[in-house]
């Protein structure tokens, strides 16, 4: 049985969390490495865990979704910090199209996914 491991939302949400967690620590003026570089992290890194927990609790619709709904949330926060970094030259405009892009395909992995379960639910 494939474990949550094997899912294409929590592969990508960790290997980006991963790749962001580098760059603020390599790339951010180091005045941004503790204010928005550790918001970031913090965000970018609850998103595969928010998932993990709900997938914990995938008998339990309602746990579920509310960690989805988690998820989901530190997703657009990860964006939103995205750009903020890009707006004050932080992080240059091929960084943050490349993270942007990716969070945007997550948050639609997991809007996708909290959808189908809602769907399922009320059957």
């Amino acid at each position: 049985m494939a474990g949550y491991e094997d899912s294409a939302l929590y592969q990508l949400s960790k290997r980006m969390a991963v790749e962001l967690h580098q760059l603020t620590l390599d790339t951010l003026p180091k005045f941004e490495m503790y204010e928005q570089g550790s918001q970031i992290r913090r965000s970018s890194k609850s998103i595969a865990a928010n998932f993990v927990e709900g997938y914990g609790r995938r008998h339990y619709n309602s746990e579920y979704i509310k960690f989805l709904t988690y998820a989901l949330a530190s997703c657009d926060e990860t964006k939103t910090h995205l750009e903020i970094l890009h707006e004050t030259n932080s992080i240059t405009g091929q960084m943050y199209e490349y993270y942007y892009q990716n969070y945007r395909k997550i948050g639609a992995m997991i809007y996708n996914l909290r959808q189908t379960i809602i769907r399922n639910a009320k059957k």
